[in-house]
């Protein structure tokens, strides 16, 4: 019996950057239950490492779609091509974040007008944009998921304004839930621990966080990509039909410590 009823779904992924982005990760899982996947890239630099990404593991995508998430002309013409595509789309995987290294470096009070801006439009604002753009092809339903960090609620040294963005994006996913539900379309997100991502490489304290996690949380450890996308799989299977607006933690626990 196939308890995640996933396989021949429309699956759109956005935020691959390399091999070891969540994206990926959820992507890989995606494939290996028969999912159709299509991808999103904003530059060409990331479609030839998606390419060779794919060549690499023989996987074949539905298509591979230009999409520039601070662009609405972009997304809409982006989803326009993912209609042409498929009609119908079952999962959205948004995994889009990003922040000026120069706002990550210094305290957060330094934090640039534009800086600030630009954090939220990217990481937060985009779920909503997105989200918008894919609710009519959501005929049957769906599951849109997001990925956020504990960032979002805690103050984590390095962290800075991406912080600030990951709980407009928290928020946001349960707004969106309200708003999207009566469609029969959930959002949740993903709060994943500690990964190393390209994006992770921007927090100048995040050797020490890893550090931390290894010593602090209840399993004594960090969690891997793969763990990171068997909770997303869940998320946009038929297992979680009945849970919306939610953030899911796949950290080993180290959330509900108090240090």
């Amino acid at each position: 019996m196939d308890l995640l009823q996933l396989k021949d779904k429309n699956v759109v992924v956005m935020g691959v950057a390399n091999e070891r982005s969540i994206a990926w990760g959820v992507a890989k899982q995606l494939f290996a239950v028969g999912a159709n996947v299509l991808f999103t890239y904003r530059k060409e630099r990331s479609l030839t490492k998606l390419e060779k990404m794919l060549e690499k593991y023989d996987y074949t995508a539905k298509a591979i779609i230009q999409c520039d998430v601070n662009d609405d002309a972009s997304i809409e013409e982006a989803f326009q091509r993912v209609k042409e595509e498929v009609g119908v789309v079952h999962g959205l995987v948004h995994s889009v974040a990003f922040a000026n290294p120069s706002d990550l470096r210094d305290d957060f009070i330094h934090t640039s007008r534009d800086g600030f801006a630009f954090a939220l439009d990217t990481s937060a604002y985009s779920l909503v944009a997105v989200s918008k753009a894919i609710r009519p092809l959501m005929t049957e339903g769906g599951s849109i998921i997001t990925m956020s960090y504990l960032g979002a609620e805690r103050v984590l040294d390095g962290y800075n304004i991406m912080g600030v963005a990951k709980a407009a994006l928290e928020s946001s996913v349960k707004y969106l839930a309200n708003d999207l539900g009566e469609d029969g379309i959930r959002v949740n997100a993903i709060s994943a621990g500690a990964i190393r991502t390209l994006s992770a490489k921007g927090v100048p304290s995040f050797n020490d966080i890893l550090s931390k996690i290894e010593e602090t949380a209840p399993l004594r450890r960090n969690v891997t990509q793969e763990e990171v996308a068997n909770m997303s799989i869940a998320m946009l299977s038929q297992l979680s039909t009945g849970v919306t607006g939610e953030i899911v933690y796949v950290d080993g626990g180290y959330n509900i410590m108090g240090v």
